[in-house]
């Protein structure tokens, strides 16, 4: 396959990171519902309309920049807001609302990878088909599974620093809690520094490697 340069890399992740995004969004919704808290839901975030989840510097302009500029993508979209008072359980299934989000990225992942092996199988029947889809499904499985393994650091405000607040012991989840309005700074720092790529990227790495498609995603993304 040839190798796209920055424009077509550009056009071919616009719909995947809108999905990536907007399903990752809804998840929370949908299992904070599903757990007692229908605040989302009356919201209207719990829907597949990426103009209910999308903030434009967030979401479009700093993932850009950052996967261009780094290799690694970072961004937020607008959080789901969740009543934990409404939850069954507070604390488990906060735990379960976070992980729902990487999850959904999980399966998008999945599904993307597979759209890569339908690309193979029609490749010489109908080359003008196959080949946008094999370019937006290994664009699909890697912006998943960097926002998964992203959002899975245990780091507040992030799905991971959520699971962990939620396993910590009281006394120790109230201090790690008070931590979250600088989470956002902190990670800004691992990942211009590049500590952050040094740490996530092997679990990328390996991640992507059990995706159905993971060849196709290595030549197009990762050489």
């Amino acid at each position: 396959m040839d190798i796209l340069n920055n424009i077509q890399i550009l056009a071919i992740l616009v719909l995947p990171v809108l999905f990536a995004i907007t399903v990752h969004e809804a998840a929370h919704g949908w299992a904070a519902g599903y757990f007692g808290d229908r605040t989302a839901r009356m919201l209207g975030r719990v829907t597949l309309n990426p103009l209910k989840h999308i903030d434009p510097i967030g979401t479009v302009v700093v993932p850009l920049a950052t996967f261009f500029l780094t290799g690694f993508l970072f961004g937020w979209a607008k959080p789901v807001p969740v009543d934990v008072r409404n939850l069954h359980n507070p604390r488990r299934d906060m735990a379960l609302v976070a992980l729902a989000g990487p999850g959904a990225n999980l399966l998008m992942a999945i599904l993307w990878g597979l759209a890569i092996q339908l690309a193979l199988a029609l490749w010489n029947v109908s080359p003008w088909l196959a080949q946008p889809l094999a370019y937006m499904g290994a664009a699909g499985v890697l912006i998943n599974v960097l926002l998964m393994v992203l959002n899975l650091f245990p780091l507040l405000p992030l799905d991971g620093g959520r699971v962990l607040n939620a396993l910590l012991p009281r006394h120790l989840a109230m201090s790690f809690s008070r931590l979250e309005p600088y989470g956002l700074i902190l990670l800004v720092v691992l990942l211009v520094s590049g500590v952050l790529g040094t740490l996530l990227g092997p679990l990328v790495n390996l991640t992507i490697g059990l995706m159905p498609g993971a060849g196709v995603v290595r030549e197009l993304f990762m050489t």
